[in-house]
C-alpha cells in the first residue's frame, strides 16, 4: 500500500512547479476557508477591485494615466454605490415590508383555496391531508415570524457593521486599484521562484472569471430592469422587489429561475386570481426567461465558460456548502478555477519514464 501511494505521489507530484501550484492552491483556500469570515471585507474588495480593474485597464488602453483612470471608475463605483444605498435599498424595504403586512391575508386566503380541494377532487385529497398541509404552512409562517423578529432586534449591530464596511471598503477598493502594481510585486515575492505553470493557470482563470463575472452583474442589471419594466406596466405589485429577485436568481443556473418562479407566481396569484391577467405575467415571465437564456447568455459568454450543466450543478451544491451564499455566488468561477487546473497540471509520468 505505501509503495502505491509513493508510485502515485511520483506520478503526478514529481514536478516542483505543480507542488509550487499545489501549495498555493491550499495555502489560498485554508485561508478562505479559515479567516474567510474575519477577512470579508478585504476580501470582498479584492473582488470589487479585481472587478473595477477591467475598465481602469481599458481607460489606460486609451492613453488615460493610471491615477487619472482608476479616479473615474471609482467615482464611478461610488455613484453607483450611493444610487443602490439610497434610492434601491429603501425602496425594497418599503416593498419588503408590505409584503410581510399582506402576508397574514395571502396566508388566509391560501387556507380557503387549500380547504375547497378534498370537496373539489376528493379523489386526489383527504380533509386530514389538506389540515396537515395547513399546520405546516402555520409552523413555517411562525419560524418566518420568529426570524424577522430576530433580526430586527440585532439590526442595531448589523447597521454598525454595514457603516463600518462602508467607509473601509472602498478605500480598501481605492488603493487596491491605485497600488496595484506595489501590491502584485509584493505578493510575488512569497510564490515560489519557478512559477511557470501557476502563471499559466492565472493566465486562463483571469480571462475566464474576469469575462464571466462582468458579463453576469451586465446580466443580472439587464434582467432586472427588464422584468421591473414588466411587471410594472402590467401592474403587479412589489415589481421592483421581484424585478431584483428574478435578477439575482441568474447568478445561480437552472436553480435559480425555478426557484424565483414561486414567489412571482404565488403574489400575481393573490392580487389576480387564476384570471388572463395571471397568465399574461406568468407567459411574459416565461419570455423573459427564455430569452435571457437562449439570447442574451449566448451573447454575453459565447464560450467564456465552457462547462458542463452537471458540473455547474455540482459546483453549486459543493461551494454552496461550504461558504454559503458566497459559495454559491462564486461557485461557477471557482469551478473555472478547478477547470483550469486540471487543463494544465502535467501528465502523470509513466512508472518507468525519467526525468529529462
Amino acid at each position: 500500500m505505501a509503495n502505491a501511494i509513493s508510485a502515485w505521489f511520483e506520478r503526478h507530484f514529481s514536478d516542483p512547479q505543480v507542488i509550487g501550484l499545489a501549495a498555493v492552491l491550499i495555502c489560498g483556500f485554508a485561508i478562505i476557508y479559515l479567516a474567510g469570515e474575519m477577512l470579508a471585507p478585504v476580501i470582498a474588495s479584492i473582488v470589487i477591485a479585481y472587478l473595477l480593474e477591467g475598465l481602469a485597464g481599458l481607460l489606460e488602453r486609451k492613453r488615460v494615466p493610471r491615477l487619472a483612470a482608476v479616479l473615474v471608475v471609482f467615482i464611478a463605483f461610488m455613484t453607483v454605490l450611493v444610487f443602490v444605498m439610497f434610492g434601491l435599498l429603501p425602496l425594497l424595504s418599503r416593498q419588503a415590508t408590505q409584503l410581510l403586512q399582506q402576508l397574514p391575508s395571502m396566508i388566509g386566503s391560501g387556507q380557503d383555496v387549500l380547504l375547497a380541494l378534498p370537496h373539489k377532487y376528493p379523489e386526489l385529497f383527504s380533509e386530514q391531508q389538506v389540515l396537515d398541509l395547513i399546520d405546516q404552512i402555520r409552523a413555517e409562517a411562525v419560524n418566518i415570524g420568529q426570524n424577522v423578529v430576530q433580526a430586527s432586534l440585532s439590526s442595531v449591530l448589523g447597521i454598525l457593521t454595514l457603516v463600518v464596511y462602508l467607509i473601509l471598503m472602498p478605500l480598501m477598493v481605492f488603493f487596491f486599484l491605485k497600488d496595484k502594481a506595489t501590491i502584485v510585486s509584493w505578493v510575488k515575492n512569497f510564490l515560489p521562484t519557478d512559477r511557470r505553470l501557476a502563471g499559466q493557470v492565472w493566465a486562463d482563470v483571469d480571462v475566464q472569471i474576469g469575462n464571466y463575472v462582468r458579463g453576469k452583474f451586465i446580466e443580472i442589471v439587464i434582467v432586472w430592469i427588464v422584468t421591473y419594466l414588466t411587471f410594472a406596466l402590467m401592474g403587479l405589485q412589489f415589481s421592483m422587489l421581484l424585478g431584483v429577485l428574478v435578477g439575482l436568481s441568474v447568478v445561480i443556473p437552472y436553480v435559480g429561475a425555478v426557484t424565483v418562479t414561486f414567489p412571482v407566481a404565488v403574489i400575481a396569484y393573490f392580487q389576480w386570481g387564476f384570471t388572463s391577467d395571471f397568465a399574461y405575467i406568468m407567459i411574459a415571465y416565461a419570455i423573459i426567461q427564455a430569452l435571457d437564456g437562449n439570447v442574451l447568455v449566448p451573447l454575453l459568454f459565447s464560450e467564456v465558460v465552457n462547462l458542463h450543466p452537471i458540473a455547474i450543478i455540482t459546483a453549486v451544491l459543493v461551494f454552496g456548502g461550504v461558504w454559503g451564499f458566497w459559495g454559491v455566488f462564486f461557485a461557477i468561477p471557482l469551478a473555472t478555477l478547478v477547470q483550469a487546473v486540471l487543463k494544465a497540471w502535467p501528465p502523470p509520468r509513466s512508472a518507468g519514464a525519467t526525468p529529462e
